[in-house]
C-alpha cells in the first residue's frame, strides 16, 4: 500500500473528527485564548507589584464574557498579545492533531476487514453449499446442512459454557 494510499484512507476515516476538532478549535480560542490574551496585556501594563494576581482576576473577568475579550482582542487594544497566543496555541493544537491523524493511519491493507465472515460473498452466493434455515449453526443466517452429500465435519473454536 502506498503511503498516499494510506494517508487517503486516514483521512477518510477521521474525517468527521477533523470537522469537530476545527470547531473545538474556534470555541477554544473564543472562550480560553481570547480571555487569557486579554487578561495577559492587562497584568502586563499594569505597574502592580503581583501582576499574577492582575492576571487571575482579571482572566476570571473576561473568561465569563468570552466574546467581549474576543471584540477587545480582534480591535487591537491587546497590542498584538491575542496573536501571539493565538499562532501558539494554534501550533500545539495542530501537533496534538497531528498525532490523532498518524494514529488513525491504518496499519495494513487488511485493516477493518473481519477475518473469517461470509462477507466474501454476494447475492446468497454461500446458500449453494449452505442453508439459511436449518442445519448446524455456522453464523448468523448460515447453516451447514446435516442432508448435504460430502463432509460435513464441523470444527468448533471456543467453550461450552453448561454450568
Amino acid at each position: 500500500m502506498k503511503f498516499s494510499e494510506k494517508i487517503a484512507k486516514a483521512i477518510k476515516k477521521i474525517k468527521g473528527k477533523l470537522i469537530v476538532s476545527v470547531i473545538l478549535w474556534l470555541v477554544l480560542i473564543i472562550v480560553f485564548v481570547a480571555p487569557f490574551s486579554v487578561s495577559l496585556h492587562d497584568s502586563l501594563t499594569q505597574n502592580e507589584k503581583d501582576k499574577f494576581e492582575v492576571l487571575f482576576m482579571s482572566l476570571g473577568t473576561y473568561i465569563v464574557k468570552p466574546f467581549q475579550a474576543m471584540g477587545m482582542a480582534i480591535t487591537g487594544k491587546t497590542d498584538g498579545y491575542f496573536w501571539a497566543t493565538l499562532w501558539r496555541f494554534t501550533l500545539f493544537y495542530l501537533a496534538a492533531v497531528s498525532i490523532g491523524i498518524i494514529k488513525a493511519f491504518p496499519k495494513h491493507e487488511f485493516d477493518g476487514i473481519e477475518n473469517g465472515s461470509s462477507d466474501w460473498c454476494t447475492n446468497g452466493e454461500q446458500y449453494s453449499v449452505l442453508s439459511n434455515k436449518e442445519g448446524i449453526i455456522l453464523a448468523e443466517k448460515n447453516y451447514l446442512p446435516v442432508d448435504k452429500r460430502g463432509n460435513v465435519n464441523v470444527l468448533v473454536v471456543g467453550r461450552f459454557w453448561f454450568w
